[in-house]
């Protein structure tokens, strides 16, 4: 079976950094896109930010410019650098994966367990 397990979340200042890191596990043959989600209290699941295996990245407007995405195709591994932290990213990350785990079968999707990221004003 596949697993993705992330790291890196806690408390931190308003303005502050973290980084995130979601390593997949298993029997994998490609992975193809790596994305990172968020979810507030009371609030809906929301892309932050992927990127595919060629390394083309996307953000949500709300971090573009703070946030920066990368992987480690080697390692299987993304992450998520988040500088100029705002109490509003306040949320626990999810860590998304979309991948193939034998060559010829069709991909599918996975999902960490979520880390959570909080941001005092």
């Amino acid at each position: 079976q596949v697993q993705l397990v992330e790291s890196g979340g806690g408390l931190v200042q308003a303005g502050g950094s973290l980084r995130l890191s979601c390593a997949a596990s298993g029997s994998i043959f490609s992975i193809n896109v790596m994305r990172w989600y968020r979810q507030a209290p009371g609030k809906g699941r929301e892309l932050v930010a992927g990127i595919t295996s060629g390394g083309t990245t996307n953000y949500a407007d709300s971090v573009k410019g703070r946030f920066t995405i990368s992987r480690d195709n080697a390692k299987s591994t993304v992450y998520l650098q988040m500088n100029s932290l705002k109490f509003e990213d306040t949320a626990v990350y999810y860590c998304y994966a979309n991948l193939i785990q034998y060559r010829g079968s069709y991909s599918a999707q996975y999902w960490g367990q979520g880390t959570q990221v909080t941001v005092s004003s």
